[in-house]
């Protein structure tokens, strides 16, 4: 049976402007056993308050994703790029040799929540780079949309990483499939509603960690939006 992450088991901090919850250990939130999973590091769920935000901070060699899902996201990076994330846009940060960057959260009266995840680079010591792309509601309704790949398939952003994340929306019957090869690994990480996965209910923030498994299989889902990674093991 595939493990659960349930998502009160997470990491928690509460610093005022910010709340987060680490799906791995992350900053002063340590657990050996969730270190994380094949070459996903971190996916942290962040609620900036208004007026607030991260500050100039630097990364080096990892693949960055920012996924926006309500409020808006404004990045600043030493690339120059000057950039507002909104809900439905994937934003991809290679950091490379090293990149400077900033978020914050401009809106006035609306907290901004969004998901950072990373991922470990299969290549090390390359330029940094940004890219950001629209995926429209309609791509993911019902069904497991590419949003990033090695390659840009699919109209997804590229990432320097042995990894694919898809996204859905599923409600009212909706249902999808992803085939998995069980050398590798797989993860899905509920976002919102609630999801049957390969038959076990889950709610908003659960996870379930999959290893030899061939298929992920979706049903059931009530106001649903899920991401599933496949990963290098």
């Amino acid at each position: 049976m595939p493990a659960l992450r349930k998502s009160q088991d997470r990491g928690y901090v509460d610093h005022g402007w910010l709340k987060s919850y680490h799906s791995f250990s992350f900053a002063d939130y340590y657990d050996a056993a969730y270190m994380g999973w094949g070459n996903l590091r971190v996916i942290n769920e962040d609620r900036i308050d208004p007026g607030t935000g991260f500050g100039k901070h630097g990364h080096r060699d990892m693949e960055i994703i920012s996924y926006v899902l309500s409020g808006e996201l404004a990045h600043e990076d030493s690339m120059g790029n000057v950039q507002s994330i909104p809900p439905g846009d994937v934003q991809r940060m290679s950091a490379g040799t090293g990149v400077v960057h900033s978020e914050f959260n401009h809106a006035k009266g609306q907290v901004t929540h969004f998901l950072q995840i990373w991922i470990m680079p299969n290549v090390t010591g390359i330029a940094p780079s940004y890219e950001q792309k629209t995926i429209p509601e309609q791509n993911k309704r019902g069904t497991l949309c590419l949003v990033a790949s090695p390659d840009g398939a699919q109209g997804s952003v590229s990432i320097h990483a042995d990894a694919r994340l898809y996204a859905g929306l599923f409600d009212d019957g909706e249902r999808a499939q992803l085939a998995l090869d069980p050398a590798r690994k797989g993860y899905v990480h509920l976002v919102r509603g609630t999801l049957q996965v390969n038959g076990r209910r889950i709610g908003a923030g659960d996870a379930v960690l999959l290893e030899h498994e061939n298929l992920v299989e979706l049903t059931n889902g009530i106001d649903a939006e899920v991401l599933v990674f496949d990963l290098q093991a």
